[in-house]
């Protein structure tokens, strides 16, 4: 699968051509923590992380994951774990997967700032959901039913 960012409303997944949304303030070369950009690169995918309360076994060659209520992705510059899936505790910084809204009922993380991440560079880059299309702190975001066409 090759996903493209056309530009701040378009994203290319193979042939389809999908309405997105990302960060507030447009696209980056220079990301940093908390500056409401989204990456520019290339970069690979993660797991299919998914609600299995709220959402059907995604059908999808990727590996998936549920979410669990205590699952987090620390976003905290202090921690090691940086950038990084942890079990949450308090602490550490973290955005948390498991939430009452719906944007993270299935997302894929963006391997941006990931293999030996770099503190204050940037964390919690995923591909999420949206109904409203309003701009995000960095992510990519998506229709629910542009996200089911997108993982098969």
């Amino acid at each position: 699968m090759r996903i493209i960012l056309k530009n701040k409303e378009t994203l290319l997944c193979d042939d389809f051509v999908f309405k997105c949304t990302i960060g507030k303030k447009g696209i980056t070369s220079k990301k940093f923590e908390g500056d409401k950009k989204t990456p520019r690169g290339i970069f690979s995918l993660g797991p299919v992380f998914f609600r299995k309360d709220r959402i059907n076994d995604p059908i999808t060659k990727l590996r998936k994951i549920e979410i669990r209520k205590n699952m987090g992705w620390c976003d905290d510059i202090k921690s090691n774990k940086y950038n990084k899936l942890i079990f949450t505790n308090k602490n550490v910084g973290f955005e948390k997967l498991f939430r009452n809204d719906t944007k993270y009922d299935m997302l894929i993380p963006i391997k941006y700032n990931f293999k030996k991440p770099i503190k204050g560079l940037g964390s919690c880059i995923f591909i999420h959901l949206t109904k409203d299309y309003n701009s995000t702190a960095g992510c990519i975001a998506l229709s629910k039913n542009d996200f089911l066409i997108m993982l098969k």
